[in-house]
């Protein structure tokens, strides 16, 4: 092979391979991708044609300008549309979808074209994708081409929710993580942040007419060693929570990236640290903490009995003691709720309902009274009871609830959207009889478990 057919042999491998390379750096993978000949080269004073009476639309674009000018020192100006720039924006009737775009990108000019700013948003997310790696610096890069390849891009989500939920509640995070958290989910087209905020390990939200549940319920005496089961305690104090100032700082930093918050407030079960800072919330307040969790043999183990009362638990698992359906506990949800109501504007509202016992249920003579007075059949007959008055009143807020798959036993809420995560299961039954259903199969869309069977590695 002479020098001139090796070099055009070469070549020929090297565009097809940044045509691969260019699909694979795109995360989602678009549904259609035109690479062309060429490169668009962002240079100081390119200008950015946009509607700037449109607030949205600014926010949208305001990822792009802000690293351009972080690590290149690149400047772009912004002009009122309709008059042509180097960065076009229009929003356009012709994308269909609400979170779609279409990014054409030739030598000389880059076109974003959306339904609204979330696609014009998801399109920037695309662009700063294509972008050398180094734009993500947080300082000045000397010396370096910033370039995207001539390319034609057609996107829409195909699903309109696409979340991520992180557990503070058992493992306390500041919100400087969150918002680290949220930077990364904005830039893989995620819109959705489940904030899962109370269980029986912790309550980390400030909830003003209840001091106690941040102050007793907040932290815990002690965190098991090693992997579960543990082998014992640390015994030290873990805990904190989340000022009501500090989480809609939360809330309106997500939604500069256009994603929404939703919150988790766990009922009836997973709520030993509630109980812990009020005890009236249990079938019985006076009986001190169970601090084995029943998924645990109890013939290997004793039964650890807490003499001080009620207590945050220290491990993990499912536990005996939870909400009683009392109306003094449907008046401190109901408080708590509006709270909560007040500071996220989500359109769900997460209320838990997974993991359940209906042990102290079965026990409790107030409850086995409270069935056979509305006719429920049985103990999940109750929960469904419990899930539905609650329901009903986040529903007079306008808001809908989110429940975790369990909410299926005994009958489903009249307007739930199930999260099913043991397994798909859930999901089906809940698209059949006609609610909306979000897959979060523990099989292989949770992050919590082990890579490997030895716990040293």
């Amino acid at each position: 092979m002479n020098r001139i057919k090796l070099f055009l042999f070469f070549s020929l491998m090297m565009s097809v391979s940044d045509v691969v390379a260019q699909k694979a750096t795109i995360i989602p993978q678009p549904n259609n991708v035109e690479v062309g000949v060429g490169k668009f080269v962002f240079k100081n004073g390119m200008s950015v044609s946009i509607d700037k009476q449109n607030a949205g639309l600014l926010l949208a674009i305001e990822p792009l300008m802000q690293k351009l000018k972080t690590a290149a020192d690149i400047n772009l100006k912004v002009s009122d549309g309709p008059a042509v720039g180097n960065i076009e924006v229009q929003l356009s009737d012709k994308i269909q979808h609400p979170q779609g775009y279409l990014l054409d990108v030739n030598s000389s000019q880059i076109k974003i074209h959306a339904n609204n700013a979330v696609g014009v948003f998801n399109a920037v997310q695309t662009i700063l994708q294509l972008l050398p790696p180094q734009i993500e610096s947080n300082k000045k890069v000397d010396n370096f081409s910033w370039q995207i390849p001539v390319v034609k891009i057609e996107d829409a989500p195909a699903f309109k929710y696409r979340g991520l939920m992180i557990d503070v509640a058992r493992h306390f995070l500041p919100v400087s993580f969150l918002k680290k958290l949220i930077d990364l989910m904005s830039m893989q087209k995620m819109n959705n942040l489940h904030l899962h905020l109370t269980d029986d390990q912790g309550w980390r939200i400030e909830i003003k007419k209840y001091p106690k549940l941040t102050a007793v319920g907040g932290f815990r005496n002690g965190t098991i060693k090693g992997k579960y089961p543990g082998t014992g305690s640390d015994n030290a104090t873990y805990g904190g929570f989340y000022t009501q100032d500090e989480l809609r700082d939360l809330i309106a930093y997500a939604g500069r990236k256009f994603i929404e918050i939703v919150p988790e407030i766990e009922m009836p079960g997973h709520a030993s640290a509630a109980i812990a800072a009020y005890p009236e919330l249990s079938c019985f307040p006076l009986e001190p903490t169970d601090t084995l969790p029943n998924m645990m043999a109890k013939k290997s183990l004793e039964t650890i009995i807490n003499k001080k009362g009620k207590v945050v638990q220290e491990t993990w698992g499912v536990f005996q003691d939870v909400f009683a359906p009392t109306e003094y506990t449907f008046n401190f949800l109901q408080d708590v709720l509006d709270e909560v109501i007040a500071l996220f504007p989500s359109k769900f509202i997460h209320v838990g309902g997974d993991e359940c016992p209906k042990e102290f249920w079965k026990r409790s003579s107030f409850c086995q009274n409270l069935i056979k007075q509305n006719n429920l059949k049985d103990e999940h007959g109750l929960q469904s009871y419990f899930i539905q008055r609650i329901e009903k009143y986040i529903n007079t807020k306008g808001r809908s609830i989110i429940g975790w798959d369990e909410i299926l036993e005994g009958g489903l809420a009249p307007n739930a959207t199930v999260m099913s995560w043991r397994g798909i299961d859930g999901g089906i039954a809940a698209a059949k009889q006609g609610h909306d259903a979000i897959m979060t199969p523990d099989g292989f869309c949770y992050l919590n478990m082990y890579q490997s069977e030895d716990p040293t590695d």
